[in-house]
């Protein structure tokens, strides 16, 4: 074959290798021009990728200005109630008090005798005036009327002996003129005087009074004499005042 007859075939070869190279960069050659294809269908989802490494730390911003106070929120519940705690140290002594007003216990109390002068027959129904005293600390008895007047309430106790002389002797205690107790002594001629004592507790309210009265015309015995006495006497046992210790 000579190479003129041998020309056509190298074209044809060149074209191809042309082509060929085209079609394998997505390229169609000019030579080779045709329509386009229909788009094809969408492809699947791929895998999910790999999780991202971490990003760096951001840069610290300014400190953003003060906000305005909120509004007070409600009181929450009482927690339970804790342990009792230890005991505390003993504290420092305080100073020492202003004394104060010494309490008086209440006081009443008198003794008094008949003097000789008085032993001449009294009239029933008048008070024996013991008209020497021994003792009348408080004045709570008079000797000028022979009365014991009350001034502190509670429980006394009043007591008479009686020397009996002459004639027979009745008489009676007297409370705000309402009779306490009675006594009565049997003076029989004896060439000497008896005795005739009696005692008894009342109980007194301040003004009330009491005495010794004659009780029998006929009975009025009293005697006294240096050598024996007839006395009248009462004191207080306890008193009634609660409200203060201090009396004066």
């Amino acid at each position: 074959m000579t190479s003129l007859q041998t020309w056509p075939l190298s074209l044809l070869l060149v074209i191809a290798v042309h082509c060929s190279n085209s079609l394998e960069d997505n390229k169609i050659p000019s030579l080779c021009t045709g329509s386009p294809g229909i788009p094809g269908s969408p492809g699947l989802h791929g895998s999910p990728g790999q999780p991202g490494r971490d990003g760096r730390d951001g840069r610290d911003a300014q400190q953003g200005e003060k906000g305005e106070r909120g509004e007070r929120g409600e009181p929450g519940q009482s927690g339970v109630r804790g342990l009792t705690g230890d005991r505390g140290d003993p504290g420092e002594k305080g100073e020492r008090g202003t004394p104060g007003e010494c309490a008086v216990a209440p006081k009443s109390a008198f003794s008094a005798k008949l003097s000789e002068a008085r032993t001449t027959p009294l009239t029933v129904g008048d008070a024996v005036r013991f008209n020497k005293v021994i003792l009348n600390e408080q004045g709570d008895y008079n000797p000028e009327t022979g009365r014991f007047t009350c001034r502190v309430p509670g429980v006394y106790y009043f007591a008479v002996h009686a020397t009996v002389y002459r004639s027979s002797l009745q008489f009676d205690l007297i409370k705000n003129g309402n009779t306490v107790a009675s006594y009565f002594q049997i003076f029989g001629n004896w060439s000497k005087p008896a005795s005739l004592s009696g005692g008894t507790l009342a109980h007194l309210i301040p003004g009330d009074q009491v005495w010794v009265q004659m009780a029998l015309g006929e009975y009025t015995g009293f005697y006294s004499s240096p050598k024996t006495d007839s006395t009248f006497t009462g004191f207080l046992v306890y008193s009634d005042w609660k409200n203060s210790a201090v009396f004066a």
